[in-house]
């Protein structure tokens, strides 16, 4: 895949899993600069901006909090949800480095860190810290957002707005699907699902790792591209709904 909007080949390891965002086993990092190609992509195709963005499947919340440290000016707000307690946990607290004063007191832990182990590491991490609160600060300043418990077969209206959702499912053994209704194929159930509580513009990018993520049957597809081991496929709300009859 060509990319069209994340073309700048920008460092973004301040971004990787593990160094400011919090990660943990099971919840891998999302690749920075594909969500980012993803994102350009789905507001490329919304009548407006700032656009209210939700990752259902948000595992640690690594894409959102990444998307909303970076691209601040492109989003009014960030929703994350998943059906593990344990990964909304791990969810809240990245996407708290977008709250006020959230970054910096992310640097004091690290450089806090760094002097009771004595590990140099730590200074690196805080200065990567210090770096995304002046992007951060940069694209607008601090980011409305939240994680919250949630079915994404069964989801809650947003409490907010939303006009573009970008998730990667579950694959493999690292992430696992929860509340597949019986005898459905998991992604055109999800999107299905979400589409219902979602406005007729909203657009949605999912992700997998796949040849091809399947869609219900009959929908119109905006775009669909693959990089590596990945593919995404690009859907309007309505065009979901309309084909589900």
């Amino acid at each position: 895949m060509a990319y069209r909007f994340a073309t700048d080949r920008a460092d973004r390891s301040d971004l990787a899993s593990g160094t400011v965002l919090r990660s943990a086993p099971g919840h891998p990092g999302y690749p920075v600069r594909l969500a980012e190609e993803l994102l350009g992509r789905v507001l490329s195709h919304l009548p407006g901006r700032p656009a209210g963005l939700w990752d259902p499947c948000c595992g640690s919340g690594h894409l959102a909090a990444s998307l909303g440290l970076l691209h601040r000016a492109e989003l009014a707000h960030v929703l994350a949800g998943d059906a593990d307690p344990d990964a909304v946990g791990i969810a809240r607290r990245n996407l708290a480095l977008l709250a006020p004063g959230g970054l910096a007191e992310r640097e004091r832990e690290l450089l806090a860190a760094g002097a009771e182990t004595g590990r140099e590491s730590f200074a690196g991490r805080a200065a990567a810290a210090r770096r995304l609160a002046a992007a951060l600060e940069g694209g607008g300043g601090p980011l409305p957002a939240e994680a919250r418990v949630e079915d994404a077969f069964r989801p809650a209206p947003p409490p907010r707005p939303v006009d573009a959702v970008i998730t990667d499912v579950p694959y493999g053994d690292l992430a696992r699907w929860h509340g597949v209704p019986p005898g459905a194929e998991p992604v055109p159930a999800l999107l299905a699902a979400l589409a219902g509580v979602l406005p007729d513009h909203a657009v949605l990018a999912v992700s997998a790792r796949a040849r091809k993520v399947a869609l219900p049957a009959g929908v119109a597809v905006l775009e669909r591209v693959r990089v590596g081991s990945r593919a995404a496929v690009l859907v309007r709300a309505a065009d979901l709904r309309a084909a589900g009859g």
